[in-house]
């Protein structure tokens, strides 16, 4: 349910030479089941990624936007690392901000609790949407259909909480967005230790910086990520000695994901390493026909040797007089 607070602002529109205004469509969210925080935004202003998302994991999620006061991000995560609830995090922020009527921001912590402020002089269309574990922003919006279809649309979705952002985002679009355009999107999504290697908390960190069709640009983008990911978790689960956890990690992952050569291949060799033969054939067909270079790969690549006899493999792999291929991809 929406614990709705949709404020209306009706000022003339206008910018005048000011500051560029981040005018802009965000959500900042939590996933309870997950841990992960996250903000997705979208916007006609150029690399909107760069000034509107902040978040850490274990901690919270911000978004600050129209004429952003980008020590919102800084500010309101220290806070709420000591833990301040989010409301009151925006409170203090407010606070000490003389031209917070200009401002906009969206803040969630790490325990869901949510808050939004629409600042009395920013431009028209702007408002917000609080509800149990996200907050929905935007200013100079087509109307406020535009953020009501997005608290909507993010409360029905499935899948991961990046999935869900971006499909508040396509809803907001969808319903009008940036009442001046498109041009850029992002996506901020962190994780205790869901980052390159486990190295850092960025499990989702991706930017469109300028495009024609941004949110399309950053949603394929996505599923090109979330499929490494996948790859990623596998390679640790083979580390683990855990093939078989692997396998099925892959072929749940093709269910969303049927046209990724990748996965197939990095199925076809967990099939191969655990002696499953006929179905790691399989996979590799299916891995050379959706992208044709893995065939490169194959030729040297160690994890298929139980196939390498095989006349279906040769078929599939013909040799080739060549230096061996690069390094492989990380599994």
């Amino acid at each position: 349910m929406i614990g709705s607070v949709v404020l209306l602002v009706t000022m003339p529109f206008s910018v005048g030479c000011v500051k560029p205004v981040v005018a802009t469509y965000s959500i900042v969210a939590q996933d309870p089941a997950t841990g992960d925080l996250g903000v997705a935004v979208a916007s006609r202003f150029l690399a909107v990624g760069s000034v509107v998302p902040y978040a850490t994991a274990g901690v919270g999620a911000i978004a600050t936007q129209s004429y952003a006061n980008t020590t919102y991000g800084k500010k309101g995560l220290e806070l709420l690392s000591r833990g301040v609830p989010a409301p009151i995090v925006l409170e203090r922020l407010l606070k000490s901000d003389k031209e917070r009527e200009r401002r906009q921001v969206g803040i969630v912590d790490a325990r869901g609790r949510a808050a939004a402020f629409t600042g009395k002089n920013c431009l028209p269309w702007a408002g917000h949407v609080v509800g149990t574990g996200f907050a929905v922003q935007g200013n100079i919006l087509t109307g406020p259909e535009v953020v009501r279809r997005m608290a909507e649309v993010f409360q029905r979705a499935k899948g991961e909480l990046a999935e869900r952002l971006i499909a508040a985002l396509e809803a907001g679009e969808e319903a009008g967005g940036d009442a001046r355009g498109k041009q850029s999107a992002a996506i901020l999504v962190v994780r205790k230790g869901g980052g390159y290697l486990g190295l850092n908390d960025r499990y989702i960190d991706l930017r469109v910086d300028d495009d024609p069709q941004p949110v399309q640009e950053l949603k394929r983008i996505l599923s090109l990520k979330l499929v490494q990911n996948v790859l990623s978790q596998a390679a640790a689960d083979r580390r683990k000695k855990r093939l078989d956890v692997a396998v099925r990690r892959i072929q749940k992952a093709l269910a969303k994901f049927p046209d990724s050569g990748v996965l197939y291949y990095d199925l076809s060799c967990y099939l191969a390493l655990l002696k499953r033969k006929q179905e790691s054939l399989m996979a590799l067909k299916k891995a050379v026909e959706l992208d044709p270079s893995l065939r490169i790969m194959a030729e040297t690549d160690s994890d298929l040797d139980l196939l390498r006899q095989d006349p279906r493999f040769k078929e599939l792999v013909p040799e080739r007089q060549r230096q061996q291929s690069g390094p492989k991809q990380d599994r």
